[in-house]
Formats: C-alpha cells, structure tokens, sequence
C-alpha cells in the first residue's frame, strides 16, 4: 500500500436507481479523495445520500457514472477483508456467533487459521477493553456494546480506511459517545483513516473535517456556520 496517494479516488462518481423518469439521483457526479490518516464527517440530512456515497467508497455498490478507485490500497478484490473496513448503523453481528466469533469471521473467510483469527479477535477485543463480552451472543448485548464489536470486528484486520455509516444512530448519548471513543481509539491504532457519516452535530466535532451532502451534491468544505444552519 503506497499511503502517499489517495486511499480512496472519486473522479465524478455518482450513482443514480432506476431508470428513465422514475430515476432517482442518489449520489451526483463527485470527486474527492480521502488521504491516509484523514479524520472526516460526512454530514447532512437523512436521505442526502451520504450511504450511499460510502457504500461507493467502500466498494460495496458501483458507480452509475464516473469511477472509484484506491489507488493507495489496490483493486477491488483487495478492498476486504482488511484494508476497508464498514461499520453499520443497524445490527450486524451474526446471532449464533459469540462476540469473540463475531470478530474472527472475517478473518477466517480471508484465510486466516481459526487460531490466528481467534488470536487476532481476542487482541483486537483486549485493546478495545471489549474482552469480558467475548463469550457472549448478540442477544446478550446493548446497542451500544454491540456497535462496540462491530468496531472491533472492524478494525481486527487492521484496515487502511474504516468508514462508519451512522454507527450512533440508533443508540442513546452516552452509548454514542462512547462509540466515537471506541472509533477514534481503534483508528489510531490501526494508523487507519477514518469517515463517519452522521447528522449529529456532537459526533462530527470530533473528527477534523466536515463534508456535506444536500440532496446528493457533495461539498468538501464546510464551515462550521454552515452546518449550524
């Protein structure tokens, strides 16, 4: 991985559903590019399209127009497990799994060693002081605590880039802002850049950087005055 060049590339990405004029514009034609160790919000409105333009970055959806690359990480097939990890904003964690399971799944389908990957799952658990739910299942977890693991699942491979879509949601402020500890946390010690999309004003203070989205445009630089509109 060259971290010199951009992590991840859009040159005039967009993604529009449908088609004729039922069409819907979810993302317009974007550049931007997110460069190793970048700290970000991706804020706006629900339905703005700011899912949207990660699952784009992340390379879970393609482009209608234009092209994602990563030109810092690899091709597609490179993306994951590892370099880019997702954190969701709604429950992901496979209920018969244990929490330690949960975290070495994606491990083991990269070819990891049950061993290794438990290994890796307990240390990613350990660091993120997660390790007394190791043993337990989804069920048995808060909201909180489970977008807790998802983190740790997330950073376990120790990713390039994680980007996280609304991982505080669906929890309470006190669970939220633990959460954004625990991302923050895990980011620097992955060394990983980091993308949260949110519409809390509390949760993008904390990252460096505000992009906005507004009906599918995206603008890179937002001042803080504009986004207390």
């Amino acid at each position: 991985m060259t971290t010199a060049e951009p992590l991840v590339l859009c040159s005039g990405a967009g993604r529009t559903f449908g088609h004729g004029a039922t069409a819907t514009v979810a993302v317009e034609p974007t550049d931007c590019a997110i460069a190793a160790g970048a700290r970000i919000a991706l804020v706006g409105p629900s339905g703005s399209g700011k899912s949207t333009l990660l699952h784009l970055m992340a390379g879970l959806d393609e482009p209608t127009v234009g092209a994602v690359s990563w030109p810092g990480i690899g091709g597609r097939p490179a993306l994951r497990p590892g370099p880019v990890a997702v954190v969701f904003q709604g429950p992901s964690l496979l209920p018969p799994l244990t929490v330690e399971e949960n975290v070495a799944l994606p491990l083991v389908l990269d070819g990891r060693s049950d061993r290794d990957a438990r290994a890796a799952a307990h240390h990613a658990l350990a660091l993120l002081d997660l390790l007394e739910l190791r043993d337990k299942l989804p069920e048995e977890l808060s909201g909180g605590q489970a977008q807790r693991v998802a983190i740790s699942r997330a950073v376990a491979g120790q990713p390039a880039i994680v980007l996280a879509d609304e991982p505080t949601g669906q929890i309470d402020r006190a669970s939220a802002d633990a959460v954004v500890d625990l991302l923050l946390a895990a980011a620097d010690h992955a060394g990983a850049a980091l993308v949260v999309s949110t519409h809390d004003p509390t949760v993008a203070d904390r990252m460096r950087e505000r992009w906005e989205m507004h009906s599918g445009r995206l603008v890179t630089s937002v001042e803080e005055e504009a986004w207390s509109r």
